[in-house]
């Protein structure tokens, strides 16, 4: 081809040294580059055997002096200037390119790129796309290449948004946030084998507690399944209990349809659906249509009957004490139940998972029932004749008495009495629930004001509180300290992740919500959530307006930090809005307790920490440490002013909690 027809483009300056290759990126394409005898050559970096980077190779002499490019990998040799194998390698010869120097820099003839060929993963991606699929969380590598490159692409234009976390475990909990916080889908992407089985933790927090996510993870080419390749494991077999689709994608696949069924069933089942892509289907041509999901997704209103709406405002209106009850399946439906139970004058208590669901400072609040809850909550239940459940299971952390009269509301029948019989089960959808009862409602003539009553409780637990702060010993700030502190200057709108041990009991029991929504690894309580799902809150914010502009914080103690804690790098990298407040006792504290309640000794549950706030600053956060709890409210409130990424390392006794 005629020098005129090529672009020139430069890959660097001319500085490689004599015997030396290196890789080199012209346009999107890279060459290996090399400078032997005073000349200079390029050629494809990718080893046809199995594509090795010739780049990291080295040139090696024959027995006649002929130079040859040795494949770092399997050591598959190749000709610099013709690309040419030596023998033996049928087929396997390199494609090269002109290469000149001029003004000390290298340049190399490229002929105009040819279109790119639309593949199976465009497909896919434009379907995640028409499904309403807004943020990946993951890691690229060698494994999911071709689908990494299909999701850049959808970024680039603007209709997708990536985040590249540390560990594949802190992109499952980051979608499983998201998830419980949308209500939709987001998707996380890992390579083959231990990049797909680190997503298991994350992946089982969002199934148990209900929330939708789309696995997507590389394979192995479908020519080495099953022998042993490298990292080749039964993707299918692995994923199989914890998803409720999990299927691979492969060549002969309807791939916009596998992917729409995808996520369909984690939108509709609330749950996780998996695809498996093996490497070489990822790039192979496809022109396929996106489908989107226009006519295939119906309403979600499950109406109670009528028999039951009758029966339940039977019970309602013989009770003189009722109380509700909202879980966190009660979230949609959170403002009719609140005035439902304005009408009632009855007290709303709620389980750790549903804190938040209202205010506490709204006149019918109880605050949380169960291990991490108040005395208020559990006074209210002790005192009750009447329990409207909605949205919750009567888990053993719970707290609901079994032995009361009890209406459970759920859209999901096989939560209905599912742990013991209830008074009356309605299956049903909780909002039309409070729909159906609210105009017909009617109150017991002699019922109690228990408006009244929650007052008085709450005033006698602010009280208790109070007295409560005075109980520091000088070895470290009590959890009252930092969860007033934190009510008193958290946005009311804020998005608070929290994490497991001793520093969630405190913030269920201490923490007075005003709006805020609260994030939490239910029913798998799992360590390490709060920053990961601190991320998927963020990128909910950047996603969808009913979100934008929301504050967002974590809190965990120093055990559970210390499981993602270089998650703070990508908070870092993508400028996320997120304050981390830490609580550090140098000890897995909830362990110790249960150590010392069983009577067995305490063993093994010491840290060796470093300074954490020295630890943020390192990382590019601004990092901030508190000793006394005079001090806690100024270091926060500053904390949450900052617009990016903060860490608070507090100081605490693990005897305060």
């Amino acid at each position: 081809m005629k020098d005129e027809a090529l672009d020139w483009v430069s890959v660097g300056a001319a500085d490689l040294p004599e015997g030396r290759v290196k890789t080199v990126s012209a346009r999107t394409r890279y060459l290996c580059l090399s400078h032997f005898d005073g000349r200079w050559a390029a050629m494809d970096n990718h080893c046809p055997h199995q594509g090795g980077p010739l780049g990291e190779g080295t040139i090696e002499r024959g027995v006649e002096g002929k130079c040859w490019i040795r494949c770092p990998w399997h050591g598959w040799d190749f000709d610099p200037i013709t690309g040419a194998p030596p023998g033996g390698h049928a087929d396997a010869g390199q494609t090269t390119y002109p290469v000149k120097v001029e003004g000390g820099e290298v340049f190399v003839g490229l002929t105009p790129d040819p279109p790119r060929a639309r593949t199976v993963t465009d497909a896919i991606a434009e379907t995640m796309v028409a499904w309403g699929i807004k943020r990946v969380f993951g890691m690229v590598g060698h494994s999911n290449l071709g689908l990494a490159d299909a999701i850049r692409r959808r970024t680039a234009d603007g209709e997708m948004a990536y985040v590249g976390i540390r560990h594949e475990g802190a992109a499952a909990f980051a979608a499983s946030a998201y998830g419980k916080l949308a209500g939709r889908p987001a998707a996380c992407l890992t390579i083959a084998g231990p990049g797909a089985t680190n997503l298991l933790t994350g992946l089982w927090d969002a199934k148990v507690d209900r929330a939708p996510v789309l696995a997507l993870t590389g394979q192995v080419q479908t020519q080495v399944f099953g022998p042993g390749a490298f990292q080749d494991i039964d993707l299918g077999s692995a994923f199989e209990a914890v998803s409720r689709f999990s299927q691979p994608v492969l060549s002969t696949s309807n791939h916009p349809k596998l992917a729409a069924l995808a996520i369909k069933t984690a939108l509709i089942e609330r749950d996780v659906a998996h695809l498996i892509f093996p490497d070489d289907v990822q790039t192979q041509p496809s022109e396929a249509p996106a489908l989107p999901p226009a006519g295939r997704v119906g309403g979600a209103v499950v109406k109670p009957s009528d028999a039951d709406i009758g029966a339940a405002l039977q019970l309602i209106g013989g009770a003189r004490r009722p109380v509700i009850v909202m879980g966190h399946g009660a979230w949609e439906a959170r403002d009719r139940i609140i005035a439902l139970a304005e009408t009632l004058g009855a007290p709303v208590l709620t389980t750790f998972k549903g804190k938040g669901l209202i205010p506490d400072d709204h006149p019918n609040a109880g605050g949380v029932l169960g291990r991490s809850g108040t005395p208020i909550a559990s006074w209210f239940m002790n005192e009750c004749d009447l329990q409207i459940v909605l949205g919750a299971s009567f888990s053993n952390h719970t707290g609901i008495d079994r032995g009361k009269p009890t209406i459970q509301v759920d859209f999901e029948r096989m939560q209905l009495g599912k742990f013991h019989p209830v008074t009356l089960p309605i299956w049903g959808e909780i909002g039309a629930f409070c729909d159906a009862v609210a105009p017909r409602v009617t109150c017991h003539p002699d019922a109690d004001d228990q408006i009244a009553d929650l007052a008085t409780r709450w005033s006698m637990w602010r009280e208790e509180k109070q007295r409560r702060l005075s109980e520091e010993r000088g070895t470290g700030v009590h959890s009252v300290a930092v969860f007033e502190a934190l009510a008193r200057v958290a946005p009311p709108d804020a998005l608070i992740a929290v994490d497991v041990g001793n520093n969630t009991y405190s913030f269920g029991r201490y923490f007075e919500t005003r709006g805020q929504r609260v994030l939490m690894s239910g029913y798998l309580g799992s360590i390490g959530f709060a920053l990961p799902a601190a991320m998927g809150a963020w990128a909910a914010t950047q996603d969808i307006e009913d979100f934008a502009g929301r504050k967002v914080i974590s809190i965990s103690g120093d055990g559970g930090f210390g499981q993602y804690a270089m998650e703070l790098t990508t908070a870092v990298k993508y400028r996320m809005d997120i304050t981390h407040v830490l609580l550090h006792n140098a000890e897995l504290g909830k362990i110790s307790k249960e150590q010392r309640s069983g009577e067995w000794p305490v063993w093994e549950t010491s840290l060796v920490n470093p300074s954490f706030a020295a630890f943020a600053r390192l990382c590019g956060a601004q990092g901030s440490k508190v000793t006394k709890g005079l001090d806690v409210e100024a270091a926060l409130a500053e904390a949450i002013a900052v617009p990016g990424p903060a860490l608070v390392e507090i100081m605490t006794d693990p005897e305060l909690v």
